[in-house]
């Protein structure tokens, strides 16, 4: 099913994108990845707001750190912080920038903007809990135009050929990178993860891809938004 969250939040990216005046706001960004966040916050994620760090969440890692403007209306949304933080985006006063910020913002794993630097930390992320051996899951978001990134391919092959079940990467395929991916998740097979792609705007879709775990190697699901 398409478009199932409440109105609010697109709502809200709209009002902060108005209100912004700074350089950061990255507008396509945030649309291309409304839905597929919404269906992680709303329907797949283990999490508490009222303890954000808690070691009985899953970890959300945006790699795709520009435009995370769509994260945050779902953070607040969710109750990580207060609605009327928004208002305060990409002001000195408040905790909401063009990049999303560890130290400042409640819910957020790692800062990130930096293009090709949150899939790696992801495998990190995925192996100290494997060795912790505590039974969570590890989401990291990537765009097709950070696929660019060469630390992008190191990563997928790195986290294939250590199989980890609990890693599951989502490529956000809007067609943004310059150059052309060709079949992204048959290159995501040969490298030894299980793979399906999805429409990126169809909620009961991206659920059931979302909430699938291979249990013997990582799990990439290619969202494309292509509108």
């Amino acid at each position: 099913m398409l478009y199932r969250w409440p109105m609010g939040v697109p709502a809200r990216i709209l009002e902060l994108m108005a209100r912004a005046t700074g350089d950061e706001k990255h507008d396509p960004s945030a649309h291309s990845t409304l839905d597929i966040l919404w269906v992680l916050y709303d329907r797949v994620l283990r999490f508490d707001p009222a303890d954000p760090r808690s070691e009985a969440r899953d970890r959300f890692l945006m790699s795709k750190g520009h435009g995370p403007l769509a994260l945050f209306a779902i953070l607040a949304d969710k109750g990580f912080f207060p609605t009327d933080e928004l208002a305060r985006f990409e002001t000195w006063e408040g905790i909401l920038g063009g990049h999303p910020d560890r130290n400042r913002v409640p819910g957020i794993e790692i800062s990130t903007g930096s293009l090709g630097h949150g899939f790696p930390m992801a495998v990190g992320v995925a192996l100290a809990l494997r060795v912790k051996q505590v039974d969570r899951r590890v989401f990291v978001l990537i765009g097709d135009g950070e696929s660019n990134e060469g630390s992008v391919w190191e990563t997928a092959l790195l986290a294939g050929s250590l199989e980890l079940p609990k890693l599951t990467a989502i490529l956000v395929d809007n067609r943004s990178s310059t150059r052309p991916l060709g079949d992204i998740a048959g290159k995501f097979a040969a490298f030894g993860w299980a793979t399906t792609t999805v429409d990126g705007r169809d909620h009961d879709a991206l659920e059931t891809a979302l909430s699938a775990i291979d249990p013997r190697r990582p799990t990439m699901v290619v969202a494309q938004v292509h509108t």
